[in-house]
């Protein structure tokens, strides 16, 4: 029985790439990210918190078998009000995000998707409930891959097409996971935080490209947990922008600005949003990709980015 792992990547500084040119002369590859979430209100037998990471002034933490309602209702107003917020911005400015999403969401929040959908923005699922993570499922590759099975299942069913990128919820995923994803036919895997730039994970199925994705530039560990505030959130992300563009002149770079719609989709941070969106606009060279077209696209790229044997 062969000892290779069923998913591997090489480490290639950046000094060992050839530059990196994206398509039209473009120096950055920008990605905005809406999160669309859904949470089990509970889960029999569980243990432990449902909700790592919520609201800090809400104190006590409770088990996993137990509603807890600030938590579930705090995730909750990104469904009844925030993803309606954020869409907006987005519709007024002309700009297209690409959108993440349980399977439940697309049974429970229908509506949702539906209007994602309208809109022609790209989907990404993002496993099956927002709380079950891949991990769990580690010492068990056979049920990691039941549950990613079920979820593109349902994507197809309700999206009307195949799925062609992964994200795992909470960035969770196995080494089975990109290899999983390869067999079933998609092209990007984006749990990585490792890079500016896309590149390839090997599979025992053959090359999965990974579009990274960032902690760092994400609504959550900016406002939730960061506590910055709005003002503060909107030059934080025109800084990242401003040097990730001036890079790109070199060798190209990927942003992508992670949102959760019950986090900036509240009244007194969407601004952030917005004023970034028109910050962008006003710039030069900028791509604005769906992850499946960055994958298509540096598919046919790799073989002249990665210097071989340096």
């Amino acid at each position: 029985m062969s000892d290779k792992p069923p998913s591997s990547y090489d480490f290639v500084p950046l000094p060992e790439r050839a530059p990196l040119k994206f398509p039209n002369g473009a120096n950055i590859a920008l990605i905005f990210t809406i999160n669309i979430e859904y949470w089990e209100p509970s889960r029999p037998g569980q243990k432990e918190s449902m909700f790592p990471g919520g609201p800090a002034t809400i104190p006590h933490a409770l088990p996993g078998d137990v509603l807890d309602t600030a938590n579930w209702t705090w995730r909750e107003y990104g469904q009844r009000i925030g993803i309606w917020r954020v869409m907006d911005v987005f519709d007024k400015l002309g700009i297209a995000p690409s959108c993440t999403c349980n399977g439940l969401i697309m049974l429970e929040r229908r509506s949702i998707i539906d209007a994602v959908k309208e809109r022609g923005w790209e989907l990404v699922p993002h496993n099956w409930a927002q709380n079950d993570l891949l991990t769990y499922y580690a010492h068990n590759p056979e049920q990691e891959r039941a549950v990613i099975r079920k979820t593109l299942d349902k994507y197809q069913e309700v999206v009307g097409r195949p799925a062609k990128a992964w994200l795992s919820s909470a960035i969770r995923g196995t080494l089975h996971t990109p290899a999983f994803l390869k067999e079933f036919g998609l092209v990007a895997y984006c749990d990585y935080l490792n890079d500016d730039q896309p590149y390839l994970i090997d599979t025992i199925h053959g090359p999965i490209v990974c579009v990274p994705y960032s902690n760092d530039v994400n609504d959550f560990n900016m406002f939730a947990r960061g506590g910055l505030s709005t003002r503060d959130g909107v030059d934080m992300l025109r800084l990242c922008f401003d040097q990730l563009h001036a890079e790109g002149a070199v060798t190209g770079r990927i942003m992508n600005v992670g949102l959760h719609p019950h986090v900036i989709g509240q009244a007194h941070r969407v601004a952030a949003l917005r004023e970034f969106i028109e910050y962008v606009k006003g710039k030069s060279n900028v791509w604005l990709p769906t992850r499946e077209q960055i994958a298509t696209w540096y598919l046919a790229e790799a073989p002249r980015h990665i210097r071989r044997g340096t």
